[in-house]
């Protein structure tokens, strides 16, 4: 039996009994009056939109650096992950899709043993309805779900026009979660606010997932999230830290922005490794104790200006997919 076999074996056998011990009831608990709303494991939860979920304020991403890590090492980051309250984890169909295992499959081996613990995000890529049903049947089998939690539209562009997307996915996602296969439905953009104003305006929809970091780089903050807030979605920020933390910020800084954002939930940030992850960790239990880096969020943004474009911000750039490895 190799090694990364037994890893996962003993990533199930811990997560079973964390399961038999913690009732989900127990999961989420409320503090007193005026004090923020955390979990059994001290990690403080927001309301996501009109979903009625509590989320906590920080996913676990599990795009190109989540697939860095070998066998033995991403088992392990996700353990540590669960047991200190981080419950939310954002994958989608083409995360790692052309490595030996994907970034579903990955999951799909540890995450069904405490299925009923987490929320779970894939992504369809496909804007053909056929190819995106059955993108979407091969990720329910590399997920080793009956369902998922939470189903987006993947990276939305200038070109993907409401009427297509209306007449064509739209419809699909729409019926997935008819049929219950799906919880909640929604979209990514990454650098068309407008385009994401537009949808979020004219489509029924959950939640949605946006680009947005203290550069301010194309204004989503700015135009899309308004809109979001207006019909009260859930949103989850993105796009926060790469390219831009340790420059003109720290990480401290960089989360406590995107949650002084109104209308944010939570942020995804990607993790390399355990070291990164108990940061991020540290901060998010740390955030609403007086213990805050940011003082001054319009300081901060002109201070991240200099990176404000594609120089600086891999997802800006023209060639830019979601999932792929860029080493600069």
């Amino acid at each position: 039996m190799g090694k990364s076999e037994i890893n996962r074996r003993t990533f199930i056998q811990k997560s079973t009994a964390a399961m038999a011990a913690l009732s989900a009831g127990a999961l989420v608990q409320s503090c007193d009056t005026g004090k923020a709303l955390v979990n059994a494991k001290g990690m403080p939860l927001r309301a996501f939109g009109k979903t009625g979920l509590k989320m906590p304020i920080l996913g676990y991403g599990c795009g190109s650096q989540f697939m860095l890590m070998p066998d033995g090492a991403w088992e392990k980051s996700i353990e540590y992950a669960f047991d200190q309250g981080l419950n939310f984890f954002d994958t989608a169909s083409d995360y790692g899709d052309k490595d030996p295992e994907s970034s579903e499959e990955r999951l799909g081996k540890v995450l069904p043993a405490i299925r009923k613990e987490v929320i779970v995000q894939t992504k369809l890529s496909e804007r053909d309805p056929e190819k995106a049903l059955k993108q979407f049947e091969r990720s329910l089998k590399r997920l080793n779900f009956d369902y998922v939690d939470f189903l987006l539209i993947h990276a939305i562009l200038e070109k993907d026009k409401l009427q297509d997307i209306e007449k064509g996915i739209y419809k699909t996602v729409a019926r997935l979660k008819e049929e219950k296969l799906v919880r909640f439905i929604g979209f990514s953009c990454h650098d068309d606010p407008q385009r994401a104003k537009e949808l979020i305006e004219n489509l029924e929809i959950d939640h949605v997932q946006l680009a947005m970091n203290a550069t301010n780089y194309g204004g989503m903050a700015q135009v899309a999230l308004p809109a979001a807030r207006n019909k009260n979605l859930g949103v989850i920020s993105m796009k926060l830290m790469r390219g831009i933390v340790d420059k003109g910020a720290n990480p401290a800084e960089l989360l406590e922005y995107n949650w002084q954002l109104e209308g944010v939930c939570t942020n995804v940030v990607a993790h390399n490794g355990l070291e990164v992850l108990s940061q991020n960790i540290e901060i998010c239990k740390n955030y609403g104790k007086g213990i805050a880096e940011l003082s001054n969020p319009t300081a901060l943004e002109r201070r991240m200006q200099p990176y404000a474009g594609p120089h600086a911000l891999v997802w800006a750039r023209p060639d830019y997919y979601d999932g792929k490895i860029y080493t600069a």
